[in-house]
């Protein structure tokens, strides 16, 4: 017992700040992608050939991108011969329509907060019911990684809870597999109203790598309406919480939370 009770005052305070000031992100890391039209040479599709889900076009010189679609692989930006394609150190990429996942060379409008009322119902106490349909369980991992004492997404008063009927919303992973469409539904009408939804991963927003396969329905955008959509492959656990924070209106020049 004593060993024990050295060993975590040895370790400190351990749960991140947020949002932080200084994000301690791996060198690997690669956040949102930049593009440059005054790069792009007209004709010139080697971006497009290489990306495995069909996320990037660049026609007339004017590359675009779809984050609802990107893996966030690096291939885009290795077959570009002029540079126009690179990745930024930014985490922030959740969005509040699906239209603003699709850039060309503007920048990110990222999520709005909800609406005043739900705002005050949500804002301090959401308890949402995580669904995997379909997941290959990457999404799931980070999103679990977040009741970590590094994130404590309690803190926010922020909790996943076993029940859809003791939610306030659904987060949901994964590209809405046949087996677990009826599910989805289920889980969806027994959740209370109001209620919200977040897409989280390629894949609940528009399928991923598994689009257009007919074991899948490319996520869930026709099949239930959402409020949040947070893309990546998986995205990063400071990714998702930004983007659940910008939901609540809860980083509107907020200070960070220690």
């Amino acid at each position: 017992m004593f060993d024990i009770s050295r060993t975590r005052l040895a370790q400190g305070y351990r749960t991140k700040p947020f949002p932080p000031a200084d994000p301690q992100l791996s060198e690997s890391y690669r956040g949102l992608p930049a593009l440059d039209p005054g790069l792009c040479r007209s004709g010139c599709d080697a971006c497009a050939k290489v990306c495995p889900t069909d996320a990037i076009h660049a026609a007339a010189g004017r590359p675009n991108l779809d984050l609802g679609r990107c893996l966030f692989c690096p291939e885009c930006s290795r077959a570009c011969p002029t540079g126009a394609i690179s990745f930024t150190r930014q985490y922030q990429l959740a969005t509040s329509s699906r239209e603003d996942l699709r850039l060309e060379g503007e920048a990110l409008a990222l999520a709005r907060s909800l609406d005043e009322r739900t705002r005050k119902l949500f804002g301090r106490s959401l308890k949402l019911r995580q669904v995997s349909a379909g997941g290959c369980n990457a999404c799931e991992a980070d999103v679990n990684v977040l009741g970590t004492v590094v994130y404590d997404l309690g803190r926010f008063g922020i909790q996943f809870v076993a029940s859809p009927r003791h939610a306030d919303g659904l987060l949901v992973t994964g590209p809405v597999t046949h087996a677990m469409r009826e599910a989805l539904a289920r889980t969806y009408e027994a959740t209370p109203a109001p209620k919200i939804v977040i897409a989280v991963g390629a894949c609940a927003i528009s399928g991923g790598p598994f689009a257009g396969s007919p074991m899948v329905h490319d996520g869930i955008q026709d099949s239930l309406p959402v409020d949040l959509y947070v893309p990546g492959c998986p995205p990063h656990p400071l990714t998702i919480l930004d983007g659940l924070l910008r939901l609540l209106g809860r980083l509107d020049g907020a200070p960070a939370v220690p």
